[in-house]
């Protein structure tokens, strides 16, 4: 018995009827039973029942389904959820030999271990860790005991942090006569320290989940749509993409303000862009697996390169269409409500247009053997009808321009839909929907800039985008997994996915907003560190995954506590080596 799996024994007792054993994921929507085993008849003179054991998959709930040799009939159904490493026994018999009822009983022979106990392990020795360091913060809030500890370490204080590589600024502009905005300007340009907080929790889950997550399914990508688990996975991007949106508002603001020509700017953004997609594609490529790196196998779409393509539009257009004393409120606009939009209609306008072109992609492009419109996983999905249309018009797009040997061969959506087509969920339409996820962050660090140190209109405002968000992913989806105009799905990108997603990260961005540098309750730490490293930190994870400390021999591979212990471990690894490089003054920007 592997990992996620239990063991079934079909115990049959019935004479003279060989059943078909099939079984049914409940997480594959619309999909065929999939065939798990013959188990032949009973020996009526021996009394001796015939017996066959298979392995069934206990992530999700499972249903069972046999079926008589005589006539195909249905004998039994049963829905049930197997416990990892649980040994079971399915005993089939007639209850009357006249009636000639069958009865199908499931019985627990030895039970399922609690593989979530890991999970609880450590979080108390994370939470033993945190309590440690706050007792000894308040110990060093006590005059002896900070000036011996001062004295022996003569620690270097980083009082100023320079921007990231994508770009999150410093809240500073120019002073006010008003003594907080003075304070606030002068306080060695501080940056708003919640950025950096929001991206490095996101990057830290990213980095633990792609190291493995402890091999759990909730950990993994979820196989198709997805709106009530709403996997890890399927946030992390998102909120990486939206804080990259914000601070490219602040960062550009901040920049122009210190007299930075937009020529000079441009160059900027496109050098960023062409380096992310250019580390993307070489150095962070998952066909690395298929052979040597060669353009036969080369695999052109993925994270850095869709991250670097959206910086470049975003930062772009926000270069293009920023205007000069919008920030300051000393444009007139016919509706204050809306100064931080009103004055920026000509990105609107663009964005729009983006959407309109996916959204006409999406459900009007023919593809070749598939219903207009088609959002399905293919496979064994919607009965099997569409086993070669997974993700519709945008696999199609993806195999008709890059080829099937350059996107991504092992999609999520193979393992549950058992689907064979490459699919990839970093693929060429989905990215005009990251661009939209980056635009709405942008807004958030309009907000930012518009409403500065107004903490109640910036909280406020968030709020309100997040409740629109939150409106537009009801509407959609009309608030089911499956049956909405547009699903959350996040191989796709769908608008849906997006608004769902941005109504959750400006929530977010909210909390921490007002923990971090509103009422400075939490300093941001451990997650801010990685936050001022990211590139470096992603990068760093992807090269050296296969090294030593961050990953060893282990001795039982099919247990998820030593997963957990050696993904943890290698994730805590990046956080303490980002803190060193905070300390150190040492920041990978490009």
């Amino acid at each position: 018995v592997r990992m996620d799996q239990a063991l079934l024994l079909v115990r049959n007792e019935l004479p003279a009827q060989r059943l078909r054993l099939a079984a049914l994921s409940g997480s594959c929507h619309q999909c065929l039973y999939q065939f798990l085993a013959f188990v032949p008849p009973s020996n009526g003179s021996l009394r001796r029942p015939g017996t066959v054991v298979v392995m069934v998959d206990t992530q999700h709930p499972l249903t069972l389904l046999l079926n008589g040799s005589v006539g195909d009939r249905e004998l039994c159904k049963i829905q049930y959820h197997f416990g990892e490493f649980g040994n079971y026994s399915l005993v089939v018999k007639t209850l009357s030999a006249s009636t000639k009822t069958v009865s199908c009983d499931l019985v627990i022979n030895e039970g399922p271990i609690n593989s979530y106990l890991p999970i609880l392990f450590a979080f108390l020795v994370y939470m033993g860790i945190l309590a440690i360091l706050i007792v000894g913060r308040l110990f060093m809030k006590i005059d002896p005991v900070r000036n011996w500890v001062y004295k022996k370490l003569n620690p270097r204080e980083t009082d100023r942090l320079i921007n990231s590589e994508l770009g999150s600024p410093n809240t500073t502009d120019s002073v006010s006569s008003d003594p907080t905005l003075r304070l606030w300007s002068t306080a060695s340009r501080q940056r708003l320290r919640s950025l950096d907080t929001f991206r490095g929790l996101s990057l830290i889950i990213m980095v633990f989940v792609n190291y493995g997550g402890g091999r759990y399914w909730f950990f993994k990508h979820e196989s198709w749509n997805d709106i009530y688990h709403l996997h890890f996975p399927s946030v992390l991007l998102s909120r990486f993409v939206f804080i990259m949106g914000t601070s490219i508002s602040l960062s550009l603001s901040s920049t122009l303000r210190r007299g930075s020509s937009k020529q000079k700017l441009l160059g900027k953004i496109l050098w960023r862009s062409f380096l992310l997609i250019l580390l993307g594609i070489i150095v962070v490529n998952p066909n690395y697996c298929l052979g040597p790196l060669s353009w036969d196998n080369l695999r052109i779409p993925g994270v850095l390169q869709r991250l670097g393509f959206t910086y470049l539009v975003v930062a772009v257009l926000e270069l293009l269409f920023t205007r000069a004393g919008a920030e300051s409120g000393t444009m007139e606009t016919p509706c204050p409500a809306l100064q931080d939009i009103l004055p920026y209609w000509p990105q609107w306008i663009f964005i729009l247009t983006l959407e309109v072109i996916w959204l006409c992609l999406t459900f009007l492009l023919p593809v070749p053997g598939c219903p207009r419109g088609y959002l399905g996983p293919g496979g064994i999905g919607d009965f099997g009808s569409y086993p070669n249309c997974t993700g519709g018009a945008a696999g199609y797009i993806d195999r008709l321009l890059l080829g099937e040997k350059h996107i991504y061969q092992h999609p999520s959506s193979s393992v549950i839909y058992q689907t064979t087509m490459p699919y990839d969920p970093e693929g060429i339409l989905g990215t005009i929907n990251t661009i939209l996820m980056a635009f709405l962050g942008l807004q958030a660090g309009k907000i930012i800039l518009f409403y500065k140190d107004q903490h109640k209109q910036i909280m406020s405002r968030f709020i309100i985008w997040s409740t629109v968000m939150g409106i537009i992913s009801a509407i959609l989806t009309k608030c089911s997994k499956e049956e909405g105009f547009i699903p959350v799905n996040k191989n796709l990108w769908s608008i849906s996915y997006v608004t769902t997603m941005s109504c959750f990260a400006f929530i977010l961005l909210l909390l921490i907003y007002y923990l971090v540098d509103v009422k400075r309750l939490w300093s941001g730490a451990p997650f801010f560190y990685p936050g001022m490293n990211s590139i470096l930190v992603y990068i760093g994870h992807e090269v050296f995954e296969n090294y030593f400390p961050f990953k060893w021999k282990m001795q039982d591979s099919q247990s998820h506590a030593e997963h957990l212990t050696q993904n943890l471990t290698a994730t805590t690894l990046w956080v303490i080596i980002s803190y060193l490089l905070y300390r150190r003054r040492i920041f990978w920007k490009i």
